[in-house]
């Protein structure tokens, strides 16, 4: 959904609302962690069935479902948002597995390179120029990655997966005129019916894992529901009341939070290697920010 330019001085109106969104996707792994008994692909099919009855609540309260019918009847509209459904869902399953399996870092370091893959792929499909600053950032970032081709070739899928795949969906969301949350609505019902599939067969073959096998396991998979719709409509709520600009830099907060969980709250060990290309990537988002702030800045002065 097209965003406009919130007047200046607006932005407090809208950081709660942004500090809050992040910050539940910042701490989301210690949620994903109570279920890593369940096999991921499972996670995220519960994840689906249960944001859609949630994401119909949300809707009605915003009066949005007239927006979501109009989609699932403009089939130009519904053949995008089929794609960014895919994009989405191999998103949600990466970041799950990466949780599982002890990769957080890895995953932190795909949300940190994201805003620099949206730069990218906005100068190659919509014509955006890139200043000198932000194509120091973006070759900055490049050799933080090309270290870790030498060294940490293992987590590198991770990290690069859910960088463009989001970096991929939030460029195809830019084009489809569709609000956030109807888009997300239209995106889990066509990913529904496999999902409900997918949840049937795991229930037949029923391993003591997954939903149904245990009260709080399939109370915590439900809840997954509320994980993906709430603070989806936070960011909604403070994209709306904050500049696109100050939004940029409260959205480096979740993968802090997620980087500081994988060294201090799972354990996981800092490589030379990733130490080395997270410094070149917090160097690359500096000089990015920096150059957002700058012109954000003399637009300000400009217009006064």
């Amino acid at each position: 959904m097209a965003q406009t330019a919130a007047p200046a001085g607006s932005d407090q109106g809208g950081l709660p609302f942004a500090i809050a969104a992040y910050g539940i996707w910042g701490f989301v792994p210690l949620f994903f962690k109570l279920v890593d008994s369940v096999p991921p692909v499972e996670v995220l099919t519960q994840r689906i069935i249960w944001s859609l009855p949630l994401c119909f609540l949300i809707m009605l309260f915003r009066r949005q479902i007239g927006e979501y019918l109009a989609a699932l009847r403009d089939w130009r509209t519904l053949r995008l948002l089929l794609a960014s459904a895919l994009l989405i869902a191999v998103n949600w399953l990466v970041y799950i597995y990466a949780i599982f399996t002890d990769h957080v870092l890895a995953a932190s370091l795909g949300y940190y390179l994201n805003p620099l893959v949206n730069v990218m792929l906005g100068m190659l499909f919509l014509g955006e120029r890139l200043s000198r600053m932000q194509l120091l950032a973006v070759v900055i970032a490049g050799v933080g990655v090309a270290i870790l081709l030498a060294g940490a070739l293992d987590t590198l899928w991770i990290s690069l997966t859910l960088a463009f795949s989001f970096g991929v969906y939030g460029l195809l969301r830019k084009v489809v005129p569709v609000g956030s949350l109807p888009g997300l609505s239209v995106e889990t019902t066509v990913l529904l019916l496999p999902s409900l599939a997918l949840s049937a067969w795991y229930i037949g073959v029923g391993d003591g894992r997954g939903f149904a096998s245990d009260t709080s396991i399939s109370l915590l998979l439900m809840a997954g529901g509320v994980v993906t719709a709430v603070p989806l409509l936070l960011f909604a709520t403070a994209a709306r009341r904050m500049s696109y600009a100050a939004l940029g830099f409260v959205q480096y907060l979740a993968p802090t939070i997620q980087f500081l969980l994988s060294l201090f709250v799972f354990g996981e060990p800092l490589k030379p290697v990733q130490l080395a290309c997270f410094v070149l990537i917090w160097i690359s988002i500096a000089v990015f920010s920096f150059d957002m702030w700058r012109k954000t800045r003399a637009e300000r002065i400009v217009a006064v």
